[in-house]
Formats: structure tokens, sequence, C-alpha cells
């Protein structure tokens, strides 16, 4: 895949370990409204198809419960205002992303993250590193619907057989195949090595330097 003009790739998981403030976030909206919390390992799995359905994985009766915009949106504030508490990038994500950028590759980052976090987060910890940030919003259908990569690779001006797509859930294999892109699943994020052969990852990595090594 060294030929590969563009490299896309998905953000919590991936690019940055979010963890820990999600679940931070999460468990803040549901306890503001007297609501069961949720273990750290809950939330890794509730993640993945956006806020709003990990969310509806959270509350007590999902969409169905009353107060669930109102969590929703307290979430969302909250998160807003903490989301860099404790989320950093894997180690090895700056010297791979600053590699890519010496090898003139393009970067994109696609996001189930609603949009405003998604390039906040980006511009924050990777600057010039990352061309395109784009993440969910009511315009442009989420992953794994291609949409939101499409986008992307038409800001950038290149085509998808010359793109790689790289994330670390079975969204991410969809949302590749999709585009019909070949995906590279990444072991340091929220899904283990059996789950994503599971779901019908084909190339895996287990640190970030490995994807230069990919042909």
């Amino acid at each position: 895949m060294r030929n590969m003009d563009a490299y896309i790739f998905d953000l919590d998981g991936t690019l940055l370990d979010t963890l820990d403030d999600l679940a931070a976030s999460a468990n803040h909206a549901l306890a503001v409204f007297g609501m069961p919390t949720h273990s750290t390992d809950d939330i890794r799995r509730f993640v993945g198809n956006g806020v709003r359905k990990l969310m509806e994985r959270a509350v007590p009766d999902g969409e169905r419960n009353p107060l669930f915009e109102e969590v929703l949106n307290t979430f969302r504030k909250y998160y807003m205002e903490h989301e860099r508490d404790t989320t950093q990038p894997y180690p090895g994500i700056i010297p791979l992303l600053r590699h890519l950028k010496t090898l003139n590759k393009s970067v994109a980052v696609v996001s189930n993250k609603f949009d405003a976090a998604t390039k906040s987060l980006c511009a924050h910890y990777f600057g010039p590193l990352v061309d395109v940030a784009i993440g969910e919003s009511e315009h442009i259908q989420r992953k794994p619907a291609p949409d939101t990569v499409v986008e992307a690779l038409r800001q950038l001006g290149i085509p998808a057989q010359k793109a790689v797509y790289i994330g670390d859930s079975d969204v991410d294999i969809a949302t590749a195949a999709n585009c019909g892109m070949p995906c590279i699943s990444v072991l340091w994020g929220f899904r283990d090595r059996e789950f994503l052969l599971a779901h019908g990852a084909t190339t895996l990595v287990e640190k970030p330097e490995d994807i230069l090594t990919i042909s």
C-alpha cells in the first residue's frame, strides 16, 4: 500500500485514546439524571457508531426513555468541555503522521464522533499533520455509509483507488468495503484481534509504524 496517495484514519481507538474521557462524559450525563453508570469496559463496547448510539446503549431503555434527548445533550456539552482531560495520541501515532507528510501523502480523519469534537481534537493534537477532518453531522450519513470518506477524498482531490482506510472496529472494516478501499485494522484500539477477524479484517497491525511496511 506504499503506492497510495491518501491515508484515511478513524479517530477514536485508532489515532487517539479517548476512552476515559468518553466514559467520564457518559457517566456524568447519566448521573445528572440519576441513571445507572457504566464501567469503562462497557463504554468501550458501546462506542463506534456515533455518540447518539453510544448514549442509546448507555441510557436505560435507550431512545424510548423520555429523558434521552436531555441526557444526550448533557453528554455533548460536558464532552466538549472535557474532551482533552485524559485523551492522548497512541504511542507512535505522531511519528507516523509526520512520516506520511514527509512522503507527501495526504491524511484525513473520518469519525463517527460529532463533527465539532472531531475537528477540535484533530486541530489540537495533529494540527497540519491532518489535511481534512470530518465527523458526524445531520448533513451527511455516518459510517459505515461511504459518504464521509467520499467527502474527505473529494476535499483531498484523490480517488478511492489511491487511498487506504485505517481503523480499529467492525464499522471501519465495513466502511472501507463500502468505499471499495483496502482496510488496515489496528490492534491497539477498542476491539481485539478475534473480534476484528470475525468481522472480516484481512490486514492487521500491532504498531503504528507497521502501517508503513505494508506493501
